[in-house]
């Protein structure tokens, strides 16, 4: 048998190492960039939340009460879904751990004169807004 007529099948080693450190680079970049757009996800839901919340109360619970709540809930918000109540790691509003704060300001009894309404946001600084009516 002549043996230059063998052909040899297969991947070198280096071959080998090659491909698998493409893979763990590709597996890296993706990882990382899925972190980041369910980061930008949740930050854009804590956004939507605190709008909702920033509306009910400009234009449905303050010209009803001329003034604003002292805490806020679904109940004293029925004009937000319940759902928005709830930040996107599943913690309920009013929890310490929650991404989302209301503070009332100026309060006398069940009415503040003005609010700060605010999420802890992930990739951006924490994203709040104020009440139009009243002093700060």
């Amino acid at each position: 048998m002549n043996t230059q007529s063998r052909v040899k099948a297969g991947f070198t080693l280096i071959e080998l190492l090659f491909i698998i450190v493409i893979l763990v680079v590709a597996g890296i970049i993706f990882f990382v960039q899925r972190n980041n757009v369910l980061n930008a996800s949740y930050d854009t839901t804590r956004k939507t939340a605190i709008n909702a919340m920033f509306y009910s109360l400009e234009e449905a619970y303050y010209p009803t009460h001329n003034g604003y709540p002292t805490t806020i809930s679904p109940s004293v918000l029925p004009t937000v879904d319940p759902d928005l109540f709830t930040d996107p790691s599943g913690t309920a509003f009013g929890d310490p751990d929650s991404d989302y704060t209301y503070k009332g300001l100026n309060c006398s009894g069940d009415l503040c004169q003005a609010y700060t309404l605010t999420a802890k946001m992930t990739s951006e600084a924490d994203y709040t807004k104020s009440s139009r009516h009243g002093g700060n």
